[in-house]
């Protein structure tokens, strides 16, 4: 008993440590943010800021215009977020479906479309968004970033319909329920868990995503954060205060969208255990 008590303090002790080494980085980041431009140059390494100051999170919103660009960041993520899943959704339960034996096949298919590093697509895609007439519009930015999501969903999503028992689709059957019915009724609520941690993957990912938002968005009214962030590495000088504001900007809805959606997965794993 002893000696399994000491295996977990031993366990928890590498664990605090690691989390420790993944969050130490964002902490600077963060509260380097709020140091003055003096405090900032004298004394970079110091952790806690002797003299809180919001300043660069004001130039970087209002002067420099950063909430636009998260409002196009979120437009552009929300849309490819849920046309994603509601494509692939459709798609795995189409594939468990209706075509068992050819599944995973499919799905091998599908998963080696990622095997193409994304700089190899580049001038293929953008070649393709300018033939379209969709050169430097949010239509085209979500187009592309769908080819990506897409595949990749549907392959994580096929293995939580592929836990569905059938016999409950078959009840449903028996009772009279149809086709749509017993899939957004009986079977979407057991596979939430595995919806909710698809939507946070995509979201995260076309948040985040900059090489097909540098090469097909030239306007700076439809910029995204991503290429904001970039464009504040053109000037001769840089300034390290706004870069470190606009970072944490960024960085920040994505903690925050991750910590919500958190909980909805708990939720979804013990009302899919119920049902």
């Amino acid at each position: 008993m002893k000696k399994k008590h000491l295996v977990n303090v031993g366990l928890y002790t590498i664990m605090i440590i690691l989390t420790i080494i993944a969050v130490f980085p964002f902490l600077w980041i963060l509260l380097s943010s709020f140091k003055s431009s003096t405090e900032l140059s004298n004394n970079p390494l110091t952790l806690i800021p002797k003299d809180f100051t919001i300043e660069y999170y004001k130039q970087v919103l209002f002067d420099l215009g950063f909430v636009k660009n998260i409002r196009n960041s979120l437009i552009v993520s929300l849309a490819a977020t849920l046309i994603t899943i509601v494509v692939s959704a459709l798609g795995a339960y189409g594939i468990v479906r209706f075509f068992p034996r050819f599944g995973k096949l499919m799905t091998k298919i599908l998963i080696a479309t990622y095997m193409f590093p994304p700089i190899l697509l580049a001038i293929p895609y953008t070649i393709v968004i300018v033939q379209m007439g969709l050169m430097n519009t949010w239509t085209g930015l979500v187009i592309t970033y769908l080819s990506f999501s897409i595949p990749y969903a549907v392959w994580m999503l096929i293995g939580f319909f592929s836990t569905v028992p059938f016999e409950i689709e078959e009840a449903a059957k028996i009772d009279g329920a149809g086709r749509f019915v017993i899939f957004s009724k009986i079977v979407l609520p057991i596979v939430m868990p595995g919806i909710v941690a698809t939507a946070v993957y995509t979201f995260i990912n076309t948040w985040n995503e900059f090489l097909f938002a540098l090469l097909l968005i030239n306007s700076t009214n439809k910029m995204p954060i991503s290429i904001a962030l970039y464009s504040l590495n053109g000037s001769e000088i840089l300034d390290w205060g706004q870069m470190l504001a606009a970072s944490v900007i960024i960085v920040l809805p994505s903690i925050i969208f991750f910590m919500f959606i958190q909980k909805k997965i708990a939720a979804g794993l013990s009302e899919g255990s119920v049902k």
